[in-house]
């Protein structure tokens, strides 16, 4: 029997409320954080501008404290305290670590690092400049871009007097790209002390978030032979560089594609002098895996294959030197991309997840159990290239993510 006109009509209110009920609900864009972020937009591009027209590759102090006193002033003038810590002898940077305080509970750790994989002389050889939409210049995205962001998000919270979180931390890396003793015992003994992490690593090209990265290892193989004339008597001599050439092949296949595990060989030294067979070589290999026990099952099998040789009578030693540890994706870290998808959707922008083989810091803050998340940085591509390079339109986007997962956070 049909129902009648006015129950069908019922029946089709209910149904379409159900599913209204049912789909996300897209909150309004908080019109004070972006009209900030836009104003601030050609001061954030000036400052980068300075940042990025100063050499500052890992180990170069003059250039690494040359940022982090222009840092410094940016963060004085937002009435942060400051502390420095010494890196690793010899390396005679300094780490620094900026704190505000607050009137809420949340205490917030941010990440970035001050180094570049640029060498002296690349900013005067490619200074700062930008052509179609794109800035260009060593370090742009990664990560002197990341710092800006950080910078700009502040000088919001502090325009608008928002002081809902306990503290918040911008913890600057003096040699992220390298890695240090000192740098990883600070990040881990800050990151404890906070309730969550976010790292200003670059924005994916996709305009995403990173949440998992692999972890980093060096497979270091070496190998003792025995020295003799090449020309006179090389059967005589137990050829290491011949012995490194065959392990560096079967330990090659040390990987899993499955497991997103790889091991590239990146270094071979053996020999000085062409008429001698070299007696010694060592090779290194790039390690990187997604999860702890690769690297426990690497290290074994590289004891294991390496015992079959090419070469007899010749030595073959091996190890495994462990760097920044995986970041997993946990449930946690999947909350706060919840969080961080809806704040850009605020924006009417759609924020991608990815994860990554490149290792970070963020990996050592999430080693110690605190919810981290990655890639909170300028949009940009070509990492670690001459042709690096950030999208200007990203920037107020980006400062405006920033601002709100703060806020957000600080509830």
């Amino acid at each position: 029997m049909p129902l009648p006109p006015s129950n069908r009509l019922l029946l089709s209110a209910l149904a379409l409320a159900m599913s209204l009920a049912v789909l996300p609900v897209q909150a309004a864009v908080d019109a004070k954080v972006q009209q900030a972020a836009e104003h601030l937009k050609d001061p954030a591009l000036k400052l980068l501008e300075q940042l990025v027209n100063i050499d500052s590759g890992s180990g170069y102090e003059p250039g690494l404290t040359q940022v982090r006193t222009l840092v410094e002033a940016e963060l004085k003038k937002l009435g942060a305290s400051i502390e420095t810590f010494p890196n690793t002898a010899p390396d005679k940077s300094q780490h620094l670590v900026a704190t505000l305080k607050g009137t809420g509970k949340a205490n917030i750790l941010l990440l970035a690092h001050m180094d570049t994989v640029f060498k002296e002389g690349s900013a005067a050889a490619r200074p700062f400049h930008i052509k179609d939409g794109r800035a260009y210049g060593p370090g742009v995205m990664d990560d002197k871009g990341g710092i800006v962001v950080a910078l700009q998000a502040l000088q919001i919270l502090k325009e608008s007097n928002f002081k809902d979180y306990g503290q918040i931390t911008l913890l600057l890396d003096a040699s992220e790209e390298t890695g240090s003793e000192a740098a990883s015992a600070l990040i881990q003994k800050v990151a404890k002390t906070h309730d969550v992490v976010l790292n200003l690593e670059p924005g994916r090209p996709a305009d995403g978030l990173v949440v998992w990265r692999k972890g980093s290892a060096t497979a270091v193989v070496e190998v003792t032979g025995k020295a003799s004339h090449a020309g006179v008597a090389p059967e005589l001599g137990r050829n290491a560089a011949m012995e490194a050439a065959h392990q560096i092949l079967q330990l090659g296949q040390l990987g899993d594609a499955e497991k997103k595990t790889t091991v590239n060989f990146t270094v071979i030294n053996a020999g000085d002098r062409i008429n001698v067979i070299p007696d010694h070589a060592v090779a290194k290999a790039d390690v990187r895996a997604a999860v702890p026990e690769e690297f426990d099952r690497v290290e074994k099998d590289l004891a294991r294959v390496s015992a079959d040789k090419l070469i007899a009578d010749t030595q073959v030693t091996t190890r495994l030197e462990r760097g920044l540890p995986p970041m997993p994706q946990t449930p946690a870290s999947d909350k706060l991309v919840a969080m961080a998808q809806g704040i850009y959707g605020e924006l009417g922008r759609k924020l991608t997840v990815e994860g990554t083989g490149g290792a970070a810091d963020a990996s050592l803050a999430a080693a110690v159990g605190v919810p981290t998340l990655d890639g909170f940085g300028i949009v940009g591509g070509n990492i670690h290239t001459p042709e690096e390079y950030a999208e200007v339109e990203s920037v107020v986007p980006r400062v405006y993510l920033l601002t709100r997962m703060l806020m957000e956070l600080s509830k």
